[in-house]
């Protein structure tokens, strides 16, 4: 019996130890699979069992990302300016093409303007003819703002202000009527105006006052004078009605002075701007 009894524990205490060792193999086996499923979330989601070293992961994997940001806008703005670049490009050349468009259409303004003033100065009493016709162009318009510009003159789509309208028309045309022919003038390129080269240049007064000024220092203009219109009919009517409000027929007594002799004449169109320069010299 003591046999039985004695066997009996041992074969007991043998499950227990058993029971023991296969309990820690588990629980060796749960932790390696815990292990291998950290290691899982550590590749996936960037974790390490080091909490300093996984910080020092997220920012540098931050910093890389917003570099990239970084790199990203300012490639990103670069190509907005380098559009923009272009665009503004491409505009100032439709600029330069539509101003020699309209140089090349309006060249022979010079040309034409000589042709008609010669005209007028051989042919006076026929011109005069001329004024008159054009008064049935003047359209009458009620200003209670500005009653000193109470007409304006409608002839090929231009408009210009008159200061005083009709009466002007009526005495330049008796003006003419009166005169005897006068000698045609002669192109001379070198009393010529330099034109500017901007359309601030145009507005410029110190420019304009610098040209004149080495002009007379280098020639012998006697009157200058600058015109904004680009028609030359119209141009050249309005020079002798010279309907202004200051210096009223100052550009008249210019083209009908008989001691002139020579005439500078040089337009382009700056920008949206059509210039034209006048210089008259008896020498």
């Amino acid at each position: 019996m003591g046999c039985q009894c004695a066997n009996q524990k041992d074969e007991d205490l043998n499950d227990e130890l058993i029971k023991k060792n296969s309990l820690e193999e588990g629980n060796e086996e749960e932790q390696e699979q815990d292990n291998n499923n950290y290691e899982q979330k550590e590749g996936i989601f960037g974790l390490t069992n080091d909490e300093g070293t996984g910080q020092a992961q997220l920012r540098a994997s931050n910093n890389e990302n917003n570099m990239n940001s970084n790199e990203e806008e300012q490639e990103h703005e670069q190509e907005q300016d380098q559009e923009q670049d272009q665009e503004q490009e491409q505009d100032n050349l439709y600029k330069e093409k539509m101003n020699e468009d309209k140089n090349v259409k309006y060249a022979d303004y010079p040309e034409k303007m000589l042709e008609l003033i010669n005209k007028i100065r051989e042919d006076p009493i026929s011109y005069s003819e001329v004024i008159e016709d054009s008064i049935k162009n003047i359209i009458e318009v009620q200003n209670e703002e500005d009653e000193n510009k109470p007409k304006i003159i409608y002839k090929k789509k231009v408009k210009v202000a008159l200061t005083r309208g009709e009466p002007a028309f009526r005495e330049a045309a008796d003006k003419l009527r009166n005169m005897s022919p006068l000698p045609p003038l002669e192109f001379k390129n070198d009393i010529c105006v330099p034109l500017p080269e901007t359309e601030k240049e145009i507005r410029d007064s110190s420019y304009l006052k610098e040209q004149i000024k080495i002009l007379r220092e280098n020639t012998n203009i006697d009157v200058f004078f600058k015109d904004l219109i680009k028609i030359p009919e119209v141009s050249a009517l309005l020079m002798i009605v010279d309907d202004s409000g200051k210096n009223p027929g100052r550009k008249r007594q210019a083209v009908l002075n008989k001691d002139f002799k020579y005439i500078g004449i040089n337009s382009k169109f700056i920008g949206k701007t059509f210039i034209a320069y006048f210089t008259f010299s008896s020498q």
